[in-house]
């Protein structure tokens, strides 16, 4: 049963890129503080976020790095039916040269209006290093998970070489991935980030992730299903997709 809610907590973790991040008061010790941040995933599969020197919640961290991350499903009717994972953390600046410009280039596919205030403001790249989970996926579906992230086999060059292929000869498949899935197609999409499980895309401002019916353990699989989906009427389910 861990095993298929920590899969649940993972996808919803995926599909969502904005939750609650909980600090330790500087201003007003012994409270909690609450502020949204935007987050994608790293190489590590562990909340990335990107963070002004000066905000509350950046001072709160300095002082004491143990926070939480709320993330709940978006558009939600009735949030008590539906899942949320809530991340114990330790949070940790990055300051590995190395470290923060992998961390770039990752975030700024995701959040592209973000490159220009990292480097004209005071704003760092933090990692959440996960300590524990707890995932409800629903009403009487409560679990604390001790593992939910997972390493992104292609993170750096296989995923980047992925991604550039995509988005510069194949937008007539990725609009179809569009039409597939039901998305909005006011703006054309962008393929901004590929996992085992499955891909991001990027329309206008807002993220979207879709799983592959079958994990992917090399590029080859994951051509094979992109391949597939481009050619799908319909979104395949579990086993069409071989990997």
């Amino acid at each position: 049963m861990s095993v298929k809610a920590g899969k649940h907590a993972r996808e919803l973790l995926l599909k969502e890129y904005r939750g609650v991040l909980s600090t330790h008061s500087k201003a007003m010790p012994g409270f909690p503080f609450g502020s949204v941040v935007p987050y994608c995933l790293d190489a590590e599969g562990r909340p990335l976020i990107l963070i002004s020197r000066i905000a509350q919640h950046t001072h709160n961290l300095r002082l004491d790095g143990k926070c939480s991350l709320l993330v709940g499903e978006r558009g939600a009717e009735d949030i008590q039916a539906v899942g949320r994972l809530t991340l114990l953390a330790e949070a940790r600046p990055l300051q590995d040269e190395n470290e923060i410009e992998a961390a770039a280039r990752r975030y700024y596919r995701y959040f592209p209006q973000s490159a220009d205030y990292h480097r004209v403001h005071d704003f760092d790249f933090w990692v959440l290093e996960p300590v524990r989970w707890r995932y409800i996926g629903g009403f009487g579906a409560i679990h604390w998970l001790e593992q939910v992230a997972l390493a992104n086999p292609f993170a750096g060059e296989s995923e980047a070489g992925m991604l550039e292929h995509m988005n510069s000869d194949h937008a007539r498949a990725i609009a179809h991935y569009v039409a597939l899935a039901g998305l909005p197609a006011h703006e054309p999409a962008q393929l901004v980030g590929i996992d085992s499980e499955g891909f991001h895309l990027r329309i206008g401002q807002s993220l979207y992730w879709l799983a592959f019916p079958a994990a992917c353990s090399n590029p080859g699989a994951v051509r094979q299903a992109l391949v597939q989906l481009a050619q799908a009427e319909v979104w395949p389910t579990a086993g069409q997709v071989s990997a």
